[in-house]
């Protein structure tokens, strides 16, 4: 966040955005355009950075408004083109790429998260999973029973905030690691939802809209929700 505080500070010196500076800030966006912790911090600090000008100037000036236009209409331009259609995209660990995709999908979705995975432990993306539940979008979670009772699991936090969350009811693994996000997005790869995966392990997922895919996932995701909710 401090990258992002610096950028928008340094282009309120002259109260103004040149043409040169919102084309580099609108890039250094984008690498946070799934991110919308990051994007709304962004543009709170703009109405801080306005307020505390005014402040100073105890007086009205209308070029610190003008800036404060054209940073939010940027924000709203990079924020739907993340909403853009997904071909097919790559990531890898360790590192926060892939964690830092999975929580921008979930962030940004605007119906349904239905989440097929054999662990949950990973802070970031169980606040991810609550948020999403929070503001009304259909989460479901289907996971394994016996790693839901490992030390650091998420599963049982996420069940008592009232997250729909069903167990596998066999002795044998519910190994799948995937995720549908709005019906149009599958997420999908070896990436476990846990923070050694990210900080530790060699993993990848791959996120596609291929609408194939997408409705062979659904269908075996419904086909396991329906047995383990039984």
């Amino acid at each position: 966040m401090e990258e992002l505080a610096s950028a928008l500070l340094s282009t309120f010196e002259d109260y103004r955005l040149s043409k040169g500076e919102k084309a580099a800030f609108r890039e250094l966006l984008m690498e946070y355009q799934e991110d919308t912790d990051a994007l709304n911090f962004v543009r709170n600090k703009a109405f801080d950075i306005v307020n505390i000008h005014m402040q100073k100037q105890q007086s009205f000036d209308i070029s610190g408004f003008k800036w404060l236009e054209h940073i939010v209409k940027t924000i709203d331009v990079v924020r739907a083109s993340g909403a853009s259609a997904i071909n097919a995209e790559a990531y890898f660990s360790p590192g926060e790429d892939c964690k830092r995709r999975i929580v921008g999908l979930i962030s940004n979705a605007k119906s349904s998260v239905d989440v097929c995975v054999f662990t949950i432990s990973d802070d970031d993306i169980s606040r991810a999973l609550y948020s999403a539940h929070q503001r009304g979008i259909n989460v479901r979670i289907i996971t394994d029973n016996d790693k839901a009772n490992d030390l650091g699991s998420d599963v049982d936090r996420l069940i008592d905030q009232g997250v729909p969350t069903v167990k596998d009811i066999s002795d044998k693994h519910m190994h799948h690691k995937f995720a549908l996000i709005d019906g149009l997005y599958l997420i999908n790869g070896s990436f476990n939802w846990t923070r050694s995966a990210t900080k530790y392990n060699n993993e990848n997922i791959t996120v596609v809209g291929d609408v194939g895919l997408v409705k062979h996932f659904s269908e075996r995701f419904e086909g396991l929700w329906k047995e383990f909710k039984a």
